[in-house]
C-alpha cells in the first residue's frame, strides 16, 4: 500500500530539494532509466546526476546498475519500493500543505 493510499504524508527532506524531487518523480515514472536520459531529462552534468544517484542510493531509494554494452559503460537507474513510498509520501505532504489552494 502506498503512503497516499494509507494516508501516510511524510515531507521528506531527502527528496525535496529540486534536483532530487525532479530524479525521483521521473524515475517514479519508468522501470528503469538510462543515466544519459536523466541526463538529458533534468539538464545535469555527469557529476551533479552521479552526486544526486549515490545520495538516493545510499538512502535505500533506488538501485542503480553498471553494464558493459559492447565497449561502452552505461548506468541505469531504478526507484525501488522504499523510494517509491518516501517520494509518493512526500507528494501527498506537499498536497496537504498546498490544500484547496489550486
Amino acid at each position: 500500500m502506498t503512503a497516499e493510499a494509507d494516508g501516510a504524508a511524510r515531507f521528506d527532506e531527502l527528496i525535496h530539494p529540486s534536483t532530487r524531487l525532479a530524479l525521483v518523480a521521473t524515475l517514479a515514472a519508468a522501470d528503469w532509466a538510462e543515466f544519459a536520459f536523466l541526463k538529458e531529462q533534468l539538464a545535469l552534468s555527469d557529476s551533479a546526476l552521479s552526486k544526486q544517484l549515490s545520495t538516493l542510493e545510499e538512502a535505500g531509494y533506488l538501485s542503480t546498475e553498471r553494464r558493459l554494452t559492447g565497449r561502452r559503460r552505461t548506468v541505469r537507474a531504478q526507484l525501488n519500493a522504499a523510494g517509491r513510498d518516501a517520494y509518493t509520501g512526500h507528494i501527498a505532504a506537499l498536497r496537504a500543505i498546498i490544500g484547496d489552494t489550486t
